[in-house]
């Protein structure tokens, strides 16, 4: 039997916009990450101090403001780093001593449980999803039946199609994927069934992907 880790994955939905707010920890350490603080952050600070978890850090999928304007809220009662990608837009990155720019493959440790971080553009020019142990939150770069629009500064269809066919589509498909926003009837789902229902999963190239982006 494979080791259980003692993994929490906490999917709190705040905000006028349906975003998903991630706490993940580890339930030994009591160890915890939140990634896109925003909107409501004493909603996040009750489910920590519920869990009894202590926050190491604050993981940044994208720098919209939908996804990042409880970052200064949060960083009044915890001292803790916030990680940005370095490719990501200057006009998007969050500005402060605390905000570290990241490196493609970075990964953080909430003790035994490892959290690789994704490099994923296309949404915008530094957007990366969250592995932890077969699960993906993925921000805006992919939804359920979705994926993130292209068509704001700094998003690249192109790239986006490259980060879908290139990076998401080679994972396994036991991966379970969590969203930026609930747009969907399911909280999560499967690569597996994703890639049978994601339009923008199944197109064969630029010019399909393109097209449905359009229609």
């Amino acid at each position: 039997m494979p080791e259980t880790l003692p993994l929490i994955i906490k999917q709190l939905e705040l905000g006028p916009m349906d975003n998903y707010i991630y706490i993940v920890a580890n339930s030994e350490t009591k160890e915890a990450v939140v990634i896109d603080p925003a909107w409501d952050v004493d909603a996040i600070e009750n489910e920590l101090k519920k869990q009894g978890l202590k926050l190491k850090a604050a993981l940044i999928t994208h720098g919209h403001a939908d996804h990042t304007n409880g970052i200064e809220a949060l960083l009044k009662t915890h001292d803790v780093p916030v990680y940005v990608s370095e490719h990501e837009a200057s006009f998007y990155k969050p500005v402060g001593e605390n905000i570290k720019e990241v490196k493609e493959n970075h990964q953080l440790e909430l003790g035994d449980i490892k959290i690789d971080f994704v490099y994923t553009p296309g949404h915008t020019p530094g957007s990366q999803c969250f592995h932890v142990h077969g699960n993906l939150v993925s921000g805006d770069t992919l939804f359920l039946d979705g994926c993130g629009r292209c068509d704001m500064p700094g998003g690249d269809a192109e790239v986006m199609f490259d980060t879908i066919a290139n990076k998401l589509m080679k994972m396994p498909d036991s991966t379970i994927i969590y969203p930026g926003h609930n747009y969907h009837h399911l909280c999560c789902d499967s690569l597996e069934n994703q890639k049978q229902t994601n339009p923008y999963m199944q197109a064969e190239n630029l010019n399909k992907f393109i097209s449905r982006r359009m229609g």
